[in-house]
């Protein structure tokens, strides 16, 4: 095998800067296409409207080339699953048009949900690359719809895919086909989904060949390879400007919804002049609950963090992982072992994810991010439609408040970090699931405060006229909120609540029941933390956001120390200095 630095001495020339931008972009626009066609052609509206999939491109070595920054999440995880997967397949037994499949959260995967494809391209009868695209499927069997169930081992969780060739000839196997169909709830939307991630990569494919035929084998392959050399360039440029040094965070989760006793994290970022180091050995055992991560999962939230703290402009490819070390000590929360239940592994990102951003602010102040909203929020529902009695589900993971920065106040109502998907909107839920969606709106007061302020968090109120489907939470932060930094404030935490306009019963951020006919229940999501000193905020931003709802005027006293008229909204210039001063 001629791996990449060898193929660029045989082929005895100068780089070519222009050609070397039209491959980059050629390579991008294959993947891109990709997403745009499985998003146009899939059923879920998880997958074609929120758009919770990614699409990439691999070299012959199975090293990644190309991957659109869209679901920050998959950035960690296809560079794992692809290697592993087609090592546990067999390179010698892939052939022209097949596909294949897996899930398998011990061989390079996340949770189940995620269902990667993974295509062969050929040049003739030689190994070109890979194409590949995983994404969240609404439900892969187990013990509650949507596969968000309180589990304690992955055999709860639904079918576990190890690779397997899905597609023959470019033919999906309907053996196979049938198997899953069997196994998961909602078959309508699953078999548009897997039918759509086929046709993604069945276009990627097409356009490959179409790359080869232009520039020919060597020379795109030359052009591929420089490209992950460029990256690992650029990155070893940025990582010679960091400062170098040991930086350590803590922090807990609320539990794992089985027992009543905080997760907690340790983590330790280790910056040299050419290496990045995060250890995160001391992290609690895995829990006999879904809340635990695999490698993959954490790897991606530290993927994530360090591309944000690189320039936005070098590209997703082999070389920026390259300097990137992350040690986790198998059979903790963030390095689970078989055969532990994985489905909110995603919270448990999402809480590294902030985590890094807090001990890395002690070093980079200027580039990092108070707390998010700290949850995916992962939510699900499903049962018998009331009008049909076709079996459905539904999965969505909801919104809320970014951290602020030194610079910038946090967005409002977004999934933020690892997340980026988009919103689910009122009226294609309801028309397309037997659901009403009763509330959807930001929480006043929810932000943590701050001279610039976190964003509000979400609430969305899901009501069930006349069925009673099972509801799944598997989310955090109702028992710890999302933490400001510089002298900013706290979020206000999570709230999840049953018949909130009644009995308003509080539940857990992790449990699966089972509710009554006409029920209500009320997703309230955490704000941003804030970041500097609230008394420092200019007054016209309070005084913006007193106008806009999103801050109460006694509030916008008590915190920021500005004093207003609740219905003219004008200042009492006198009385905020004297606020302000801590009078």
């Amino acid at each position: 095998m001629v791996d990449g630095a060898e193929r660029a001495s045989l082929l005895h020339r100068d780089l070519d800067p222009v050609r070397f931008e039209v491959v980059r972009n050629a390579i991008q626009a294959v993947t891109e296409e990709m997403c745009a066609t499985l998003r146009r052609t899939a059923y879920s509206t998880n997958i074609k409207t929120r758009g919770d999939f990614s699409c990439a491109f691999f070299n012959r070595d199975a090293l990644s080339a190309s991957q659109p920054f869209g679901i920050p999440a998959h950035l960690g995880s296809l560079v794992n699953i692809v290697p592993q997967a087609i090592a546990a397949y067999g390179r010698a037994n892939l052939a022209e048009g097949d596909h294949l499949l897996t899930n398998d959260p011990f061989t390079g995967g996340v949770h189940l949900n995620d269902i990667t494809l993974i295509t062969p391209v050929f040049d003739g009868s030689d190994l070109f690359g890979f194409l590949a695209n995983v994404a969240h499927h609404a439900d892969v069997g187990g013990s509650a719809p949507g596969s968000m169930g309180m589990s304690s081992e992955i055999y709860q969780e639904g079918l576990v895919i190890p690779p397997i060739r899905f597609v023959k000839d470019d033919v999906i196997d309907p053996n196979i086909f049938r198997l899953l169909r069997a196994n998961f709830r909602g078959v309508h939307e699953i078999s548009g989904d897997f039918r759509a991630q086929t046709a993604a990569n069945r276009l990627g494919a097409r356009r490959v060949k179409e790359l080869l035929e232009k520039f020919g084998k060597d020379e795109l392959e030359y052009y591929i390879d420089e490209l992950i050399r460029y990256t690992e360039r650029r990155v070893l440029a940025e990582l010679e400007t960091f400062p170098v040094g040991k930086y350590a965070a803590e922090s807990m989760m609320d539990g794992d919804g089985i027992v009543d006793e905080p997760i907690r994290f340790r983590m330790t970022v280790t910056i040299a002049t050419d290496r990045l180091t995060v250890d995160l050995t001391d992290c609690d055992a895995q829990r006999q609950s879904p809340l635990n991560a695999t490698y993959s999962q954490t790897y991606s939230a530290i993927c994530y963090v360090f591309k944000c703290l690189l320039d936005s402009d070098i590209p997703v490819s082999a070389g920026l992982y390259r300097h990137l070390a992350v040690e986790a000590r198998p059979g903790t929360v963030v390095h689970a072992s078989h055969p532990a239940a994985v489905a909110a592994g995603w919270e448990v990102a999402m809480h590294v994810c902030d985590l890094m951003f807090r001990a890395l602010s002690q070093a980079m102040p200027d580039r990092v991010m108070a707390c998010s909203k700290g949850i995916a929020c992962n939510l699900a529902f499903g049962g018998r439609r009331p009008d049909s009695g076709d079996y459905f589900t539904y999965y969505e993971s909801a919104a809320g408040g970014y951290g602020a920065t030194l610079r910038n106040d946090g967005m409002d109502g977004v999934t933020s970090h690892i997340q980026n998907s988009e919103n689910a909107p009122v009226e294609e839920t309801e028309h397309a699931y037997p659901v009403r969606i009763d509330r959807y709106e930001l929480i006043p007061d929810s932000e943590g405060p701050g001279r610039h302020r976190g964003g509000l968090g979400v609430r969305r109120d899901f009501a069930f006229p006349g069925w009673a489907p099972s509801f799944s939470i598997l989310s955090d932060r109702a028992r710890f909120p999302p933490w400001g930094l510089f002298g900013g404030g706290d979020a206000r935490p999570a709230h999840y609540v049953l018949e909130p306009d009644g009995e308003a019963r509080l539940l857990p951020s992790k449990i699966t029941l089972r509710l009554e006919s006409d029920a209500v229940v009320s997703i309230q999501t955490p704000g941003g933390g804030g970041c500097g000193n609230p008394l420092e905020r200019p007054i016209e931003a309070v005084v913006r956001d007193v106008a806009m709802g999103y801050v109460a005027p006694e509030r916008a006293r008590r915190v920021y120390g500005v004093a207003l008229d609740p219905v003219s909204l004008a200042v009492d210039r006198e009385e905020t200095q004297r606020l302000r001063r801590g009078g």
